[in-house]
């Protein structure tokens, strides 16, 4: 299987008040076409930096990624946004919506701007309603972000990420601010969206999240620790034992 993401000896330093804070420190790994991937590790560990970096959201200090074969850091600003806009779609725990549109209006967005996406706007509309539709929230196109619910608003947020048909998501605890069962509607349809092809890298506190994911990569003080392979999840009836493991080996790295 081909890496859809290979990230070597990557280093993020800020400056602060002239003192350096290395917050990712030599980082390697790769994530394989298809794969559904959890990052985890204690607070200020550099989770949400790495997931940033990575994407090219972020500059890097050192080091190299490659997406897709495209070397991140030799691209200018435009060319990296045009990548970002395209082949990535991007979820956050605050679900950052346009006010002054509806829901269908927010999640057409990107392919009204992207340069990559011929289809006509009523060819993008359709598209973003068959979106909605698939994620259970066909009723609610038109409704302002302010009269959903999180867990509805959520959902929009992933059909957003995925009305450019992107190669891969990257999700910044996309389930942090909902309560379990939209915490559980998100992760079920982040999990159908990878059995279709598309490639996740998520960060999560959540090990019910993370014990539904791949593989599990565990950083602390700007490290990649260890990594854990739980394999596809296909069984809900194993999803226990998945995450009894998951648990066993987050308490030995000190969890």
């Amino acid at each position: 299987m081909n890496n859809i993401l290979e990230v070597k000896d990557l280093c993020k330093t800020y400056i602060v008040n002239k003192h350096q804070n290395n917050v990712l420190k030599n980082v390697s790994f790769n994530v394989a076409e298809g794969e559904l991937v959890a990052v985890m590790g204690p607070s200020g560990s550099g989770k949400s930096t790495l997931l940033y970096t990575v994407s090219g959201m972020d500059n890097m200090t050192s080091g190299q990624v490659r997406f897709r074969g495209n070397d991140l850091s030799a691209l200018n600003k435009d060319k990296l946004a045009d990548l970002r806009l395209d082949e990535m779609g991007f979820i956050f725990q605050q679900m950052y919506m346009l006010k002054n549109l509806s829901l269908l209006d927010n999640i057409i967005l990107p392919a009204v701007r992207s340069k990559k996406n011929s289809a006509s706007r009523k060819e993008k509309q359709q598209r973003g309603i068959e979106l909605m539709k698939l994620l259970g929230i066909g009723e609610i196109a038109d409704n302002d972000i302010n009269e959903v619910s999180g867990g509805q608003l959520q959902r929009a947020c992933i059909a957003r990420s995925m009305v450019n048909s992107p190669s891969m998501i990257f999700a910044d605890e996309p389930t942090g601010a909902l309560n379990r069962t939209a915490s559980e509607e998100v992760t079920d349809e982040l999990v159908r969206l990878n059995s279709e092809g598309t490639t996740v890298l998520l960060v999560t506190h959540d090990s019910h999240v993370a014990a539904k994911c791949d593989r599990v990569l565990y950083i602390m003080d700007g490290n990649i620790r260890d990594e854990h392979v739980l394999g596809k999840f296909t069984n809900p009836s194993s999803l226990r034992d998945r995450e009894r493991d998951l648990n066993n080996w987050l308490l030995d790295l000190g969890w």
